[in-house]
């Protein structure tokens, strides 16, 4: 670790200074910005483009933009975008071919994404991070473009401090504060005038940018005002979920009466994997110019909603709704634990809140553990 205290305090204009840091080290600086109705993750050259005093309100199947009245930079939970996008492109070509005199000379193009600055990572977002490491890395045969862009990847991490209705983030231990994956860990501390920011370094990388920004030490009363933060989000969840014996718990239901109440319900959209940070499902799609002289093959997020998805031979696996969100769901906080060890859910919330009839896998995963199938409140799960 470079010589530098490890906790420091920063303001406004240093966090200007910040991005100014680390565009000046050539990354892209990739913030929430307020666009369109809704928190999203773009690219940022300087503090004043943060949602300044917003908010975001969730429940299932709604999210709306409020204003919060204060000057909070970081005053919301998580939105429609995740990491996932960055590191793991919606479409990325694999190879192209083009026709030669000797035959087909095939190349692989080189990702020429730049480095990526992650401003703003919330904790459950870098466990979600950390779980596609397993997917895309931790294998015999790690994913390039993947692996390059993570490699590179600057993570400054924002501690919550305001969940939304649908988080659960302290049921699957995974927030609202950031215990490790960062470069550099922001709590954003209001008080009673401008906002502050309690950092904490997390790599050599991070040591090295803070060294560069002016800063002041933190005292033992700037780390109590942080942890008040996250003690204050995690009294505030939206939502909680009992996860004891959960791994097991839908595969050795899978004929229960809950999945045909689900399916009556789904629309069968995929916009909660579209949405989730950690699934990773994908296709692979050739094509072809008119001429024949060229040709290309391509991947893309693909998910285990569709018809396709599952077809072999014959045709689809799963044709029906309820085989589908079954499958998902499943997968997703079961059998994740027997592919990769641990669960696939990290309690963003963001599956409940983008789903257009609201299913809630928090009073779903209740109800199939019911003797009666239904979740009431003398069971675990839902609003606390």
């Amino acid at each position: 670790m470079a010589e530098i205290d490890e906790s420091a305090v920063i303001d406004l204009s240093e966090l200007d200074a910040l991005i100014a840091t680390l565009r000046a080290r050539e990354y892209r600086v990739i913030g929430p910005v307020a666009r369109d109705g809704a928190i999203v993750y773009d690219e940022v050259a300087s503090a004043a483009e943060l949602p300044v005093g917003w908010t975001d309100e969730q429940d299932g199947g709604t999210y709306r933009l409020r204003p919060r009245g204060d000057e909070a930079r970081f005053g919301y939970a998580v939105g429609p975008h995740s990491w996932k996008k960055f590191l793991f492109p919606p479409r990325s070509i694999l190879w192209r071919a083009h026709r030669t005199d000797a035959g087909f000379e095939v190349e692989e193009p080189p990702d020429e994404a730049p480095p990526f600055a992650f401003l703003g990572v919330r904790s459950c977002e870098l466990h979600a991070i950390a779980i596609q490491d397993k997917v895309f890395l931790e294998t015999k045969h790690p994913d390039p473009t993947y692996a390059g862009r993570r490699e590179r990847a600057f993570i400054v991490a924002v501690n919550c401090g305001t969940p939304a209705g649908t988080c659960f983030c302290v049921s699957m231990n995974t927030g609202p504060r950031a215990s490790g994956g960062y470069d550099l860990a922001l709590t954003e501390v209001l008080g009673n005038g401008s906002p502050e920011y309690v950092i904490e370094v997390g790599s050599d990388r991070g040591a090295e940018v803070l060294a560069e920004l002016p800063r002041r030490p933190a005292t033992a009363g700037d780390a109590n005002a942080a942890v008040a933060v996250t003690d204050e989000a995690a009294r505030n969840m939206g939502r909680q979920l009992d996860t004891t014996g959960i791994h097991g718990l839908l595969q050795s239901n899978p004929e229960h009466s809950r999945w045909d109440d689900v399916a009556s319900r789904c629309l069968a959209c995929g916009n909660c994997t579209l949405v989730c940070p950690t699934c990773f499902c994908n296709t692979v799609e050739d094509t072809t110019d008119l001429t024949g002289e060229h040709a290309e093959r391509s991947r893309r997020w693909d998910s285990c909603y569709t018809l396709d998805f599952s077809h072999l031979g014959e045709g689809s696996v799963r044709t029906s709704t309820r085989s589908r969100y079954r499958q998902w769901l499943t997968h997703k906080v079961d059998t994740w634990f027997d592919q990769f060890g641990v669960s696939g859910c990290v309690g963003c919330g963001r599956c409940i809140t983008w789903c257009p009839v609201g299913i809630d896998l928090t009073e779903e995963i209740p109800a199939i553990r019911a003797p009666d199938g239904r979740a009431g409140p003398e069971h675990e799960g839902g609003r606390p």
